[in-house]
């Protein structure tokens, strides 16, 4: 009964973080959710940790959305000691962890180094024989990379040795600059804190025992949430967990699932993310058996399987050495995009971060070099002129329709702001409180932390908090100040006693409402700039080098991509941007709820959905690449507007509804019955350049599946007829033949040796 109820209050949880995340985030997108186990022991691991208590739950409510698997996450005993946290940390089933971070006190005295050994350490005005112990840690100081040391003798009080030296060699140069400086200030040491020794066998036993029953566990084994665009070293935890359940049970087989975490502006309100999952690991056996040796064999495992972890992270997590680079590599993906190209959250972090390694790869090339350059260059043109990439390849002269656009725009925001009024009137208190006090939790986590940059890991955690605190008293004062205006205005006592109750139910669903009107509102908001700088006598100059200087860069960019991109991938595709995403669009007619996308499939949320007016916009204006066969009261036409819609606000926050991608060049013209716009725009030269490295054989291969184009991006149509052998031009008949319980080293081998016997015999004919 008692596990039945634990289901109960986790089922529970998940619904109600469920509606938050909804609330909290614009778009919340899964990737390779295919590859969750769904029987067996599992082993989620996390990367970055970008976003402290949202991080554990947005992972926790993918893989109960795509597999029901309970995923109880490993916290920090101290967050778990708050209400609020603790509450929701034990309705998810959470496992507390010790941390001896979290129990540090300050030392008595300051410490120095002796000038002989780095592992001895000396005291002045300390006591080290009633303040430390063996496994006991000292913690030095923020300003030289807070360093530790682990205790393993206490000499005196004055005198102890620690097992290895501060940081390395490197850290041990670091503490002798220190002091030396120190020394010339008239200081007599280092100050420092001392840590307890924290035993996990318990942590560790619970763990186990949920693995033996065929559990989850989550884990971030980076420790400690942080900002930074890289990840952090990763701690043994998850190596000792994996390893320490199979060596106590052979039988056991542990998957390892490596998690990767993508913000779109993740300490914003109303930002998007990106939940991808990596493929299952399974743990070597060899590596088992060393630990079960103990001693060094059984550190080395734990170090092998450490790095196993670490290169599957990197297979799903976009790891920049610092935030230029990483805006960089975001600048150089839009410029790559033609405009008649839309891509899933997912494809965008994927493509990401193949730029990204080809960046670190190639990056000392000079040509590289100077890419790099002219796209920071181009970033600040777009910064001065108040502009955003999307909207440079639209930005088209001004005429008296842009006029008229602008018009009837600035109506609609108005038609918007209107509409939003209300419930941010009622809202603006849990705005400003949570915002307020957010930076002030953010400012006091950067000061405990040795990681952080600006702790803005932190800020959307708190953002929820605060708000999910304040909400409930904020609507119970409404629901007051309601009632007692029914008093005074003598309503019948029926509607006096259901006051409070039609506030506090209708108040959730007009605030949502107001909501949803303020981000159509923002949107459209976001859209002027172009129009009005098109307006500004004089900016027309300005805005035509700028679509110059986009043109060239991105030949310069998908021109860079061919030619080193088959240096880093074997199998690089130059005409394929990114592979088909795994789920196929839904079939259905567009309407009020559904409408057919930019790129012609119905998985779009329909314009009664997200903007309740657009459809008007895109008949009266035919902005819209939707409105194909619109017509425009302004051209009389059917010639769809460049001027973007508002609902392409930004690439990183611009959500595309279509599974399907790709630039899939058709190779014959006449070959579809539509015009590609993009063969007679501004970006023909550059559709032109990644069509010469995909040049086709004379025949078509019959195995291949027709295609029909639209904006310049072709889909497949019909059933995609299977190849009939691979790249390598092994059968597929030969590997249906495999047995599958046959071992993979054996098959290969087989596999191998039959092919070479057929490669043999073709040379001989």
């Amino acid at each position: 009964m008692a596990k039945q109820k634990s289901h109960l209050s986790y089922d529970a949880a998940m619904l109600f973080w469920r509606i938050v995340t909804q609330i909290f985030f614009r778009e919340v997108r899964p990737r390779g959710a295919f590859n969750i186990p769904r029987t067996g022991p599992v082993i989620f691991v996390g990367a970055p940790h970008n976003n402290q208590f949202l991080d554990p739950l947005l992972l926790s409510l993918e893989v109960y959305k795509e597999s029901h698997r309970h995923v109880q996450f490993l916290t920090a005993a101290k967050s778990m000691r708050r209400k609020a946290v603790g509450f929701f940390s034990r309705l998810m089933e959470s496992i507390p962890v010790s941390r001896a971070a979290d129990s540090a006190s300050p030392g008595t005295g300051t410490l120095r180094l002796s000038p002989d050994d780095p592992c001895l350490v000396l005291g002045v005005g300390t006591r080290f024989t009633s303040e430390l112990s063996p496994r006991m840690q000292i913690l030095l100081p923020k300003s030289i990379g807070s360093l530790l040391a682990e205790v393993v003798q206490v000499i005196s009080d004055t005198e102890l040795r620690v097992k290895r030296e501060f940081g390395g060699e490197k850290g041990t140069a670091k503490v002798r600059d220190k002091l030396a400086e120190l020394d010339a200030e008239g200081k007599t040491g280092l100050e420092f804190k001392k840590l307890p020794f924290v035993d996990q066998q318990e942590m560790y036993r619970y763990v186990y025992e949920c693995l033996q029953n065929n559990g989850s566990i989550g884990i971030f084994p980076e420790g400690g949430s942080h900002d930074r665009t890289d990840l952090l070293p990763l701690k043994a935890g998850v190596s000792v967990m994996a390893l320490g359940a199979m060596a106590n049970n052979p039988k056991l087989r542990v998957k390892i699932v490596p998690v990767g975490l993508s913000y779109f502006h993740a300490h914003r309100f109303r930002s998007r993310a990106v939940v991808e999952f990596g493929t299952a690991l399974d743990v070597p056996d060899e590596l088992v058996e060393m630990f079960k040796q103990g001693g060094d064999n059984k550190r080395e495992a734990v170090q092998k399987f450490l790095n196993l972890v670490y290169d599957a992270l990197k297979t799903v997590t976009v790891r920049a050495p610092d935030y230029d680079t990483l805006m960089m590599i975001q600048a150089a993906r839009r410029l790559y995009k033609t405009p008649g190209q839309h891509m899933t959250l997912g494809q965008v972090v994927e493509l990401n971060r193949r730029l990204l390694e080809g960046y670190t790869t190639f990056k000392d090339e000079p040509r590289i070099d100077k890419l790099r350059k002219d796209v920071l260059k181009y970033n600040r043109l777009l910064r001065d002129l108040g502009l955003r990439d999307h909207q440079v390849p639209r930005a088209k002269k001004a005429s008296w329709k842009t006029l008229g656009l602008l018009t009837y725009r600035i109506l609609l925001l108005l038609a918007w702001a209107i509409l939003a009024l209300p419930g941010s009137i009622l809202n603006a208190p849990i705005f400003i409180t949570a915002s307020i006090l957010s930076r002030k939790k953010a400012k006091e986590a950067l000061a405990e932390s040795t990681v952080k940059i600006a702790g803005r890991d932190v800020l959307a955690t708190w953002k929820v908090l605060i708000s999910l605190g304040v909400a409930p008293v904020l609507y119970g004062f409404y629901a007051f100040l309601a009632t007692l205006l029914a008093i005074r205005a003598d309503f019948p006592l029926k509607w006096k006693l259901m006051t409070p109750f039609i506030v506090a139910f209708t108040l959730p669903f007009m605030n949502y409402a107001a909501l949803k009107f303020g981000e159509a509102g923002f949107d459209v908001l976001k859209s002027l700039n172009p129009l009005i700088i098109a307006l500004v006598p004089g900016q027309q100059r300005s805005l035509n080098k700028l679509k110059e200087m986009r043109t060239q860069l991105s030949n310069e960019v998908a021109d860079v991509i061919n030619d080193f991109g088959p240096k880093l991938y074997t199998d690089f595709d130059g005409f394929r941007m990114l592979p088909s995403a795994a789920a196929p669009p839904s079939s259905g007619q567009p309407g009020l709820w559904r409408r057919k996308s930019n790129t012609g499939a119905v998985d779009a949320q329909g314009l009664g959905l997200t903007h309740p007016m657009t459809w008007i916009d895109e008949r009266l204006f035919g902005w819209s690449r939707s409105a194909r066969r619109g017509t425009s009261a302004w051209s009389g036409n059917d010639e769809v507007s460049r001027i973007g819609t508002p609902e392409d606000t930004d690439d990183e926050d611009a959500g595309d509804y279509d599974n399907v991608i790709g630039y899939l060049p058709t190779h014959d013209d006449g070959a579809s019955g539509i015009n590609s716009r993009s063969r007679t725009n501004s970006y023909a030269n550059l559709q032109k350049l990644r069509l010469q490295f995909a040049a086709p054989p004379a025949v078509a291969s019959p195995v291949e599946s027709p295609t029909a184009e639209l904006d310049g991006i072709h889909f497949r149509q019909g059933h995609r007829n299977r190849r009939p052998s691979l790249s390598n031009n092994v059968p597929v008949d030969v590997l249906a033949t495999v047995d599958p319980e046959e071992n993979f080293v054996t098959a290969t081998d087989t596999l191998n040796d039959d092919m070479r016997r057929r490669n043999a015999k073709q040379h001989e004919e």
